[in-house]
């Protein structure tokens, strides 16, 4: 009996062994995998080799890959070897609805549900596609989409008593969040919404496609609405700093003149609103479907198939993290208390002698907005 035991085992050992000598002799393809992912505890998408103090998303993604047999080890540990590329770099907190990684892996079968196995629930590889061999998921990324989840209190007037769970927002304050969000659509100087950007930098420009604020809805007795902003591609704390500029105008701490000012040459002080409701929700590739998606060995990187997936990701782990960290660490209506603080009006040389003095308690606070693009 013992012996039989011990057969059986060294039979399946030799099985995985099998398996393991199979996977090596399958050749590597380029592939594009749609990811979706709830980024709260995680320091961000991007790995950092050697610093295990901060896990981020890749970290555990190289680990699925390298445990279902698809890249070799050695290739989680350097992974130019197997020439990853993400397309967006979403930082701290910041959640993805519609991330897309490039890289070349070994197509084994039941490819997706091995890497799955590996994963924790609130990571989830949605899709994958075949590529062209030199494709890079960021540089051919023409645009990207974000959300940003919140709840309605923060447009209510500061001259207002709000008891934030019975605020409703009224149709005319939403016209008005709609218009001023409108007012970012074209090309536009946003060195003001990034850290570390001179106003003559040429990168500091960005084009912005469109932006708007959706109908709102309850939960959980609180109402949120969502705001879209679709850009070429966005640098750091940007799309945060957009929104806190537009909640500080719609609360009457900053006149609406404030956007203009913040696209010159002058320095203004742009609010950055927290980084919990932030979601990747979708990245575009126009150019590259139009010249290789119906060349008749590629498919277009479109998702429709799994939209139904990503809507279900989107309501069991995204939406629930950001509505229950909401209510039990209240980011929003703390943030919203520090905006008499800013000086919406100072002059340029005001705002130096203030900015040394913030640097240091921002440095201290490290980067955790939307960084997909940062230089």
């Amino acid at each position: 009996e013992e012996n039989g035991h011990q057969n059986k085992r060294l039979k399946s050992d030799g099985d995985e062994d099998d398996a393991e000598d199979q996977n090596k002799k399958l050749p590597k393809r380029k592939i594009v995998l749609l990811m979706a992912y709830s980024g709260k505890g995680y320091h961000g998408m991007q790995r950092n080799v050697g610093s295990s103090q901060f896990k981020t998303i890749e970290d555990d993604l190289v680990s699925a890959l390298v445990q279902s047999g698809c890249i070799p080890e050695n290739h989680g540990e350097d992974m130019k070897k197997m020439s990853f590329q993400r397309c967006a770099r979403t930082d701290k907190g910041v959640s993805a609805a519609g991330q897309i990684v490039s890289l070349k892996v070994r197509l084994i079968d039941d490819i997706l549900e091995k890497i799955n196995n590996h994963l924790p629930s609130h990571i989830r590889i949605l899709g994958l596609k075949r590529v062209t061999g030199g494709f890079n998921s960021k540089n051919k990324c023409d645009a990207r989409t974000y959300s940003y989840m919140l709840p309605t209190f923060a447009f209510a007037h500061k001259d207002h008593d709000v008891q934030e769970e019975l605020y409703r927002l009224d149709r005319e304050t939403l016209e008005r969040v709609n218009k001023l969000l409108a007012c970012y659509k074209g090309t536009h100087n946003f060195h003001n919404f990034t850290s570390q950007k001179g106003p003559r930098d040429p990168s500091a420009k960005r084009y912005i496609m469109e932006m708007y604020c959706g109908e709102p809805f309850v939960r959980e007795n609180v109402e949120f609405a969502v705001i879209q902003v679709k850009g070429q591609s966005f640098m750091m704390h940007q799309i945060r700093k957009m929104i806190g500029l537009v909640i500080a105008i719609v609360k009457g701490y900053a006149a609406e003149s404030i956007m203009e000012r913040s696209w010159g040459e002058e320095k203004v002080d742009v609010p950055k609103a927290p980084g919990l409701g932030l979601v990747l929700e979708k990245v575009h590739f126009e150019k590259y479907n139009r010249r290789f998606g119906n060349d008749g060995l590629h498919e277009p990187l479109e998702w429709t198939e799994e939209e139904e997936k990503i809507a279900v990701f989107k309501e069991q782990y995204i939406y629930p993290t950001i509505i229950n960290t909401e209510r039990e660490e209240k980011s929003m209506a703390n943030w919203l208390n520090t905006l008499p603080i800013h000086d919406f009006n100072s002059s340029a040389v005001e705002m130096q002698t203030n900015n040394k003095d913030s640097k240091k308690s921002s440095d201290a606070e490290g980067s955790d907005g939307c960084g997909d693009d940062s230089d």
